[in-house]
């Protein structure tokens, strides 16, 4: 244990040296310090692991959002820990000859890599254990993980030739079957949602009474594609499977809402959150608009109620085909958990009205976050009612991924996904159909509700459920195929 800072050290001495060579070393080592700040407070308040999605999380992240993570805490690391250490570095007036410069820099160099070379000698198997035991410990080296996972996305993203467009299916249709009505399908994204805070399943404060009342039935057993936004609402509506998720192939490919369009239907995605993440590029948009509502936006947020009311304004419209609206909920997106309901939802108290969540008593967090889902579970009974109203309609939502409240000291979410804790992985999905009133039906997907699913069984599960015949369908895959016939 004593080794490891002195290493850490060394790296530090042989980079910075290095990277600043002879020229800038202030500003290099300046710059290193300030990041370093911002991320060790994210690590140490938090638990934030910086890898590639996460740099992805950060680059898509607006002005609302990261401005919900300010707090006085965060200004006493930043100043403390950034601002005091820059203020130093760039007061120290080092005046050498040139020769004496680079004479300085290679013996403290060489002295650093020695010791390197030492620790490594004498202690390889201890590091060597270690090392292969606990991959995500390197993750932690900050700033360093920070900087490698930044290459990777900056690699990624804008150096690599982009692919050629690829059609899944050029002639998806609809089932031969007639019906008497265009069906209905909304498709609600949830946002930071847990399945173990929705009392129906199985939660002891009651958060989701409404959904019960309408009849509406919850998968029990679901698991997220990945531990964050960016990530996981691509990968659901992709062809492709969590374990081959590759966000360069998924948005070079038709995703399951195109195949949908392109079999005929009206396709529409209505937007409360930063973004669709590439999903609804090639379909109808309602963009995010955080100024839409003088009553129910506050410039930077809305809450969720303004998605009944455009989708309110999609049903009025008469169909004349089948249709599949996407509602994108900002549900439970933290830290400020407590801004995501209005006063009357807060149910639960005393609740915790702050961003730095990591100061706040576990009950207060955990009252606020629970609102949070209150006020999720009013707004899918609000659709419900309004889809009662329409024929053969029906509803799916799922979460994209969950949130950690404190457990095992962690906060929010984000996680690579390998060891990534249940709380940010096991997500709702809550179904409500009009045939649902049917009592052989209901007993069919009553049974199918306590099996293992995943996100990637939502790209043949819309399929079915909107009715389209398609080359890229997996009958296994479609939770509610045994209960078609």
């Amino acid at each position: 244990m004593l080794s490891v800072p002195c290493v850490l050290i060394c790296l530090n001495i042989i980079f910075l040296s290095l990277a600043g060579a002879l020229f800038f070393p202030r500003i290099v080592v300046g710059f290193s310090v300030l990041i370093s700040s911002l991320l060790f407070y994210a690590v140490q308040e938090y638990g934030v692991i910086f890898d590639r999605s996460m740099i992805q999380n950060i680059v898509e992240t607006n002005s609302g959002e990261a401005a919900s993570y300010l707090s006085m805490s965060f200004f006493l690391f930043f100043v403390l820990l950034g601002l005091f250490p820059i203020f130093a570095i760039f007061n120290q007036d080092v005046k050498e000859a040139f020769t004496k410069r680079v004479f300085k820099l290679v013996k403290i160099n060489m002295a650093a890599a020695l010791f390197i070379f030492l620790i490594g000698s004498l202690m390889y198997k201890d590091y060597a254990a270690i090392g292969r035991n606990n991959h995500n410990l390197v993750k932690y080296i900050i700033p360093f993980a920070f900087y490698d996972s930044g290459y990777k996305y900056l690699r990624d993203t804008y150096f690599y030739p982009p692919l050629p467009y690829r059609i899944l299916d050029r002639h998806p249709h609809f089932e031969r079957k007639q019906r008497s009505n265009p069906a209905t399908l909304v498709v609600v994204v949830g946002e930071t949602a847990r399945a173990d805070r929705f009392s129906i399943n199985g939660y002891t404060q009651p958060t989701t009474t409404r959904l019960s009342q309408m009849g509406a039935v919850s998968f029990a057993n679901v698991t997220s594609c990945g531990t964050a936004t960016a990530v996981s609402v691509p990968c659901m509506f992709s062809r492709l499977s969590r374990e081959n998720y590759d966000s360069r192939i998924a948005s070079s490919q038709d995703n399951v809402l195109d195949i949908i369009h392109r079999a005929g239907a009206s396709v529409t995605w209505i937007d409360n959150n930063s973004s669709c993440k590439g999903v609804c590029a090639r379909i109808q948009t309602i963009d995010y608009d955080p100024k839409r509502s003088e009553s129910l936006c506050d410039g930077d947020y809305c809450y969720d109620e303004i998605l009944i009311e455009e989708l309110a304004k999609q049903l009025r419209a008469e169909a004349s085909r089948n249709r599949v609206i996407v509602l994108h909920m900002i549900g439970s997106h933290g830290p400020t958990y407590y801004l995501r309901y209005p006063a009357e939802f807060k149910k639960f108290t005393p609740d915790c009205a702050r961003s730095d969540i990591q100061n706040c008593a576990l009950n207060e967090l955990n009252n606020t976050y629970d609102n949070t889902i209150v006020y999720t579970d009013y707004v899918l009974a609000e659709i419900i009612t309004l889809l009662k109203r329409i024929p053969d309609a029906s509803m799916l939502y799922v979460s994209d991924h969950g949130e950690s409240l404190g457990e095992k000291g962690l906060f929010l979410h984000g996680f690579p996904y390998h060891f990534a804790p249940t709380e940010q992985t096991h997500v709702p999905m809550v179904y409500w159909d009009s045939k649902l009133n049917q009592a052989d039906y209901r007993q069919c997907v009553t049974g199918q509700l306590n099996k293992a699913y995943s996100q990637d069984n939502v790209f043949d599960t819309l399929l079915g459920l909107a009715r389209v015949n398609s080359t890229t369908y997996q009958p296994l895959q479609d939770v509610f195929q045994p209960c078609r016939s």
